[in-house]
Order: C-alpha cells, then sequence, then structure tokens
C-alpha cells in the first residue's frame, strides 16, 4: 500500500530533511510540497542535494488538493501552523513540527509564546510526539505534536530517572549545546559565519527558553509534583547536533541500569556501556540517540549525557517515527539510516 503524503514549510530545514528521508520510505509517496516564500520553484532549485529525487515544484498551502492525501507534515514556523492547520480537512492525518500544540495548557502556551492560541480546539486533541513514551496514543491520534529538539534530549536522559525516583527532583542541571540549524534556514545576522564561526555562547540565560515549557509539563506529570530543572542552552558553530550534560544526584550504577533498562527494547535509544559517553559526530545524520552515564568525583552524583541529531531524530525523523505508527506501518521503516561519518 502505498500512502501519499504532504509536506508544509518543504523549503525549511526539517521540510528538507522529511524529503531526505521520505525518499528510501517504503510505503510513502511525496504528492504535495508546499512553501509560500518559493512558491512555482522546483525542490531541485531551493536544495541542489535533492535534484536526483522525483518531486512534485513547489506551490502555495492554497493549491494543494488534500481530499488524496494520507497525512500531511507541518514543518511551517511556530504561530503559523495553528492557524493552517485550524483549516485542514479534520479527516486528515497531520504531524506538526512547529511548538504549537506541544503545550496541554493554554495558559502556559500563551505565558511562553507571548500570545493566544489561534486553536484551541486541536490543541485539545493533539498527542505529544516523545514517540517512546507516547506510542499508544500517537498510534490512534489526528494531530501529533513533535517535541523540540532541546526538550526531546533531556527527556530521553531523565524520564526514567524520574519515574524511577532515582534523582534529586530539586538537583537537575541540564547544559546542552546545540548546532545552527535549529535556529531555522531564515537570514539572522547572529547566524552569520563570521558571527557565529569560531567561538560559542550561551541564550536563554535564566530559565527564558521555551523548551523549559516541555521539561516543566512532562517532568511535573511524571513526579506528581513541580519539577523544575535548571537549563542553559549553547550555540555551536556546527550545523548538527545536539549534546546535553546533565548534572543529578543519584546513584551512578542505579541510573546506568534504570536507563538500559529503560531502552533496551527501544530500536533508536542507546544506551552505552557504563563510562561511555557519546559524541554528536556518531550520530550525525540519523535518528539515533545515545546516552552515557559516569559517576561524579563527588559521591553520590552522576553525569548523563545525551547526543541526537537536532534535524533528524530531534525533529524530522521522529515526526516520521511518528507517522509511521498513525499509518500502521513498521516504526523503524526509512529511519534505519546510518549516521553519517566523519
Amino acid at each position: 500500500m502505498t500512502h501519499s503524503i504532504a509536506i508544509l514549510g518543504a523549503s525549511g530545514y526539517t521540510g528538507a530533511e522529511l524529503v531526505r528521508l521520505i525518499a528510501t520510505h517504503p510505503t510513502m509517496q511525496i504528492k504535495a510540497l508546499g512553501a509560500n516564500s518559493k512558491a512555482g520553484q522546483p525542490m531541485a532549485d531551493v536544495f541542489p542535494h535533492l535534484r536526483h529525487l522525483d518531486l512534485p515544484d513547489l506551490v502555495t498551502i492554497d493549491e494543494i488538493d488534500f481530499s488524496g492525501i494520507d497525512l500531511c507534515f507541518c514543518a511551517l514556523p511556530h504561530a503559523t501552523s495553528q492557524a493552517v492547520i485550524r483549516d485542514l480537512p479534520k479527516t486528515l492525518k497531520i504531524v506538526d513540527l512547529s511548538a504549537d500544540f506541544r503545550l496541554r495548557d493554554p495558559q502556559a502556551y500563551a505565558k511562553w509564546y507571548g500570545g493566544e492560541h489561534a486553536a484551541l480546539e486541536c490543541q485539545a486533541e493533539a498527542v505529544y510526539g516523545l514517540t517512546e513514551f507516547y506510542r499508544e496514543g500517537i498510534r490512534d491520534a489526528r494531530l501529533v505534536a513533535g517535541t523540540g529538539c532541546n526538550a526531546a534530549t533531556g527527556q530521553y536522559a531523565l524520564r526514567p530517572l524520574i519515574a524511577g525516583k532515582l534523582i534529586d527532583l530539586d538537583e537537575i542541571i541540564i547544559d546542552l549545546k546545540t548546532g545552527v540549524s535549529g535556529a531555522g534556514r531564515s537570514l539572522k545576522e547572529n547566524l552569520l559565519h563570521a558571527e557565529l564561526s569560531e567561538g560559542a555562547h550561551a541564550y536563554a540565560v535564566g530559565g527564558t527558553h521555551r523548551h523549559l515549557a516541555e521539561f516543566d509539563q512532562e517532568f511535573s506529570a511524571i513526579a506528581g509534583r513541580d519539577v523544575k530543572v535548571q537549563f542553559t542552552p549553547h550555540l555551536l558553530p556546527a550545523n548538527r547536533g545536539i549534546l546535553a550534560t546533565i548534572y543529578v544526584k543519584g546513584d551512578p550504577g542505579a541510573i546506568h541500569a534504570a536507563l538500559a533498562d529503560a531502552y533496551v527494547d527501544e530500536p533508536f535509544l542507546q544506551v552505552l556501556p557504563f563510562g561511555q559517553q557519546p559524541s554528536t559526530r556518531h550520530i550525525r545524520g540519523s535518528n539515533f540517540c545515545h546516552i552515557g552515564v559516569s559517576g561524579d568525583r563527588i559521591p553520590g552524583r552522576a553525569i548523563v549525557i545525551a547526543a541526537l541529531d537536532n534535524l533528524t531524530k530531534g525533529s524530522s525523523g521522529q515526526a516520521l517515527q511518528n507517522a509511521n505508527l498513525m499509518l500502521g506501518v513498521e516504526e523503524t521503516a526509512g529511519l534505519m539510516l546510518a549516521p553519517v561519518f566523519p
């Protein structure tokens, strides 16, 4: 069986990553590519690395006939997705890659994103898209909300530890480094090569990063009480990848055992032997997340490090993993590509 797919926002990084992954998918065929700002152009002109593929030209969203589409990926900017998705056919399965439907509480959305939500009825039905922990809900969902890439990285390292009561909930520090593609493809002065290369810097310092809203929502729900982590992201002069170094208070051996047990059957989550640490160079371009655990020199403390590709496992790969579940095909279909090395 062939599933017809549309991608909205196909001229962005996550849209291009979806095309790259779907190109090897056994049952998906791309029928429409939406990109209002570049409508009328061939995909090969916008992304020459995809010129070997037989793809439809980019069109405006209004030009797409959704009657023959089985599933739509929405890779539009934050605050744009909600208005578009609100008006899509109610029978259409949708995986949204923006932040618009990640938060269950409308007041939390207004607080973190600076405005009222424009599609509350859709927000109420959306299933959070962290695949390994919401798998059953995703299978039956019409609308799945992809997670933030930083939020996914931290959650893979911490959810089993919070659920198992293995760490002090008031002493969690997430020190995270991310590649520049996480900021999107639009032109920004601070992302110019001369502004970014040969240096690194922290941003959203002091608890202002919007992915904190997802940490608050998910960790508090697991613990049954408010959990607020310390989180500081840093921008690296690299195209792809996230490396999160997480400091916790708990027994390192028990922490490693809990993570290894939690993910033993997960095809994309790999816990390294105790004392080994992951690197972004070993997950680049793949849907894998590597997790390492080490003891600290201070007794009773551990360091958990997680690495994933922000464009793949952190976004488009996760979206495809969710779409596979929604369409009833093998969850790993189109996603077992080996990382690109070196």
